[in-house]
């Protein structure tokens, strides 16, 4: 008699996906009606309906929190446990190596000039004329968010700033490369046969679902640079690193200018001659190419 487990066999893609979709939908409400009974519970129920107010900012931070949480992380790990049983062994999170984590290191730095020059010219997007109402309303949007952003980034002690880096580099780090590079693209991979595929179409997915238009080239171009990370390490935590470093940076960004009296509304981004922008991007590949070469030995 055979005692030796049977590893466990997957679904297809499309199936994968499919469950994805349904644990989304239980998971967002589950967490969403713990938060909201946490928010009603410390600061009221006005609370849910101003949450965009500076004296409910406690409140907006939990259901962002929860948000990430509910649509991305659980969801992910989920479908991770009913597939495989594993977590750790479906997304491949070995105990990551300090040389690879410090080449992540590398390609976000080289590449920052790079993306900067991408969100300046993702900035200067118009539309013609008979698209102007789309474009108007993109912008709104725009606006909407950038003023929330700035709402959350008001820093006034050290606790803020370490609630921002749990909020905004943290949390999103871990979930959202849970879902997008670990769930979707793998589960893209599968349908396609097509790893590259796979990476640009999830790559896509992120940058839209994030609902910023105005930067939704570097976002794009960022979730392709995560997905290829992933791709060649087998390893969600390399991707995760590099998601929370350039998350990490802008609130630290923000904090610096909060502390040095400069106004968070008027940042502006590094300024380099053109040749800084090209001399970023071919360092960026040539990080890129020694990242996949040290990893895929």
């Amino acid at each position: 008699m055979d005692f030796i487990p049977q590893e466990r066999e997957e679904n297809s893609g499309w199936v994968q996906l499919l469950r994805l979709v349904v644990y989304v939908m239980g998971s967002l409400l589950l967490v969403s009606i713990i938060a909201a009974v946490l928010v009603i519970g410390i600061y009221g129920l006005e609370a849910l309906t101003n949450s965009d107010n500076q004296h409910y900012i406690g409140s907006m931070r939990i259901m962002l929190i929860a948000t990430s949480i509910g649509i991305f992380m659980i969801p992910a790990l989920f479908l991770a446990y009913t597939e495989k049983g594993s977590i750790k062994t479906f997304y491949g999170f070995d105990t990551p190596k300090v040389s690879w984590l410090a080449m992540v290191l590398l390609i976000i730095i080289v590449s920052m000039p790079f993306l900067e020059w991408t969100v300046a010219i993702n900035q200067k997007m118009t539309f013609p004329g008979y698209l102007k109402w789309m474009e108007d309303w993109m912008r709104q949007k725009e606006d909407e968010t950038a003023a929330i952003t700035l709402l959350l980034l008001d820093m006034k002690g050290i606790m803020d700033l370490v609630i921002n880096i749990v909020m905004i580099a943290i949390v999103p780090a871990v979930a959202e490369e849970l879902m997008f590079r670990g769930a979707i693209q793998r589960s893209l991979t599968k349908i396609f046969n097509n790893p590259h595929v796979a990476i640009w179409f999830s790559a896509f997915i992120f940058s839209a679902i994030h609902v910023q238009f105005f930067g939704f080239l570097p976002r794009f171009l960022m979730g392709a640079a995560f997905g290829y990370i992933y791709f060649w390490s087998g390893s969600l935590w390399y991707a995760i690193f590099g998601h929370f470093l350039n998350n990490a940076y802008a609130v630290c960004a923000a904090w610096y200018m909060k502390k040095n009296n400069l106004p968070l509304s008027e940042a502006e981004g590094m300024h380099f001659a053109w040749y800084g922008y090209l001399i970023s991007f071919v360092l960026s590949i040539l990080a890129f190419q020694y990242f996949k070469k040290q990893t895929t030995k």
